[in-house]
């Protein structure tokens, strides 16, 4: 029986680099855009490895899957997959945690820069054929301000290195923080209360867990400075999204820029679409020609690992017991 590989949903044009992975290895790929339980059933059966985007995962999906011996994501993020049921059912895990650090710090900063130097505004007013700089008043100098980071993993590490050239102090919150790290950036680990009320410009990098979700709402916006901008790169239920419009429409705090959102993609007629003291993206902050490249290759050649008989090489529930016996084990 020949081994069946799967991409169970993708937006990319075609999947030429995923294609390039697999026939190097001798094995096949086949495409297929699922959205329902029902449509990833039918297509994912009888797979011996899957490569998912956007589909989820699901406790009833994944107990349909009577072959597969791993789940790689495209991404960091592994909210669209159940793990623990793929970890009862013995499925390994994989996601790609690399393929774009650079690239998120770079939006991150980007979004922060756009924000504090009004660019967003300004365009919008020579546009519009209004020529004064009045219009993105009042700007405060970047040099002295604290920019708080909450996560310090790879993606705020590497903004933490491009932002202290810009002369801000910087913080951050992670209970999981490496101290010696944070100390060779000049990074200053805070409590949670002390990472709102101080930043100037609060970044956020948090994965979507149960435990992350909706953990920055209300009372956490009420305590940041009415001054202070706020720049989601990580996932959008994150935030209380309602908390954060209200915050915004009664100036509780200055700005935002945003990614992600609760629900993907935003409407047209969404309240952050009229807001001009909001910088808006498409959920693209992972995206360079470079990092996809990467992004695909890596999440394609976790499936080969397994079907190789290796553990994926970004094994994300290590402590599975697979379905296959891995090469030395």
């Amino acid at each position: 029986m020949s081994t069946k590989i799967v991409v169970s949903d993708y937006e990319f044009a075609d999947l030429a680099p995923e294609q390039g992975v697999v026939a190097k290895a001798g094995l096949t790929l086949i495409g297929g855009q699922c959205r329902t339980e029902d449509e990833l059933i039918a297509f994912c059966a009888d797979a011996d490895g899957i490569l998912v985007q956007y589909a989820m995962f699901t406790p009833r999906v994944i107990a349909a899957l009577k072959n597969c011996k791993v789940i790689s994501r495209y991404g960091v993020g592994i909210n669209t997959i159940d793990v623990p049921a793929a970890t009862q059912a013995g499925i390994c895990v994989a996601n790609v945690p690399d393929a774009s650090i650079e690239d998120v710090s770079d939006h991150a900063a980007a979004m922060m820069l756009t924000l504090a130097r009004g660019i967003n505004l300004l365009d919008a007013a020579v546009r519009a054929g209004r020529w004064s700089y009045a219009e993105a008043k009042p700007l405060y100098r970047m040099k002295g301000r604290t920019l708080g980071l909450l996560s310090f993993g790879q993606i705020p590490q590497a903004l933490a290195r491009k932002m202290t050239s810009f002369g801000v102090s910087i913080i951050a919150h992670d209970p999981y923080a490496n101290a010696a790290v944070a100390e060779k950036l000049g990074v200053k680990l805070v409590d949670a209360e002390t990472l709102y009320r101080q930043s100037d410009i609060l970044s956020i990098h948090v994965p979507l867990t149960d435990s992350t979700r909706g953990m920055v709402g209300a009372a956490q916006l009420a305590l940041m400075k009415p001054t202070a901008m706020l720049i989601n790169t990580a996932r959008g239920p994150v935030i209380d999204q309602a908390a954060l419009i209200k915050a915004l429409q009664d100036k509780k705090i200055a700005a935002a820029g945003l990614d992600v959102f609760e629900t993907e993609p935003l409407g047209a007629d969404h309240p952050f679409t009229r807001m001009p003291n909001v910088v808006l993206s498409p959920h693209s902050a992972w995206y360079s020609e470079q990092s996809e490249f990467e992004l695909r290759t890596r999440t394609t050649q976790n499936v080969v690992d397994v079907m190789q008989g290796r553990l994926p090489t970004y094994h994300v529930n290590r402590e599975v017991t697979p379905r296959f016996k891995p090469v030395g084990k």
